[in-house]
């Protein structure tokens, strides 16, 4: 029994200690945006020694993936994947685009910073990004390919046609232009992108 409190505990801590490291990356992307972060800087903001940060991701990229993870899980991907299931491709299309949206709006400052960081950083920042990216660019196939199956799209529009524009419309970058670069609230950024989709895509 003590061997299994003991080992629940430095579970607990090293889950804390991980908890403050990319919390520590939060910061420091907030904090100094057009700096690269360093690796020193982080494990100082997060209280723990340099080589810990590598204990604990493996290497510089390894933090960033982590990071990438802890968005979406923080964000609600859990949601997105949710919503995308649903058997009605119209409603999965309507629910992903706005449960995309709203995941991008929780952490819209740093997913931008870090946007930025992977055209300077491409070995970490880069192919974390790249990671996620890829992620989202299968889920809009399968989105586009269950609305063709259904026979709701356009019939000038092919499923992969479709899923070009599903891509271009579930991006950060579109998202961020319209509510950051035009000031447009979360809901009527919601309601743009579904409008475009299915003015688009669907019969």
């Amino acid at each position: 029994m003590a061997r299994k409190y003991e080992q629940r505990l430095r579970a607990e801590a090293a889950e804390e200690t991980r908890r403050r490291i990319l919390d520590a990356v939060y910061a420091r992307l907030r904090e100094a945006p057009g700096e690269p972060v360093s690796i020193d800087r982080i494990a100082t903001l997060a209280r723990v020694a340099r080589p810990t940060v590598y204990l604990v991701f493996g290497s510089r990229s390894g933090l960033f993936d982590a990071v990438g993870a802890d968005l979406l899980q923080r964000g609600g991907f859990e949601r997105v994947l949710q919503v995308s299931a649903d058997p009605d491709g119209r409603e999965a299309l309507r629910g992903t685009i706005r449960a995309v949206v709203e995941m991008y709006a929780v952490h819209g400052d740093v997913l931008r910073v870090l946007s930025a960081m992977a055209l300077l950083d491409a070995a970490a920042v880069g192919g974390a990004i790249r990671r996620l990216e890829d992620g989202r660019a299968a889920g809009m196939a399968r989105l586009a390919h269950r609305l063709a199956e259904q026979g709701v799209l356009r019939p000038d529009v092919t499923a992969d046609r479709a899923a070009d524009v599903l891509w271009l419309l579930t991006s950060f970058d579109g998202f961020d232009l319209l509510h950051t670069g035009r000031q447009r609230p979360v809901d009527e950024v919601v309601t743009a992108l579904i409008t475009t989709a299915e003015r688009s895509l669907l019969r």
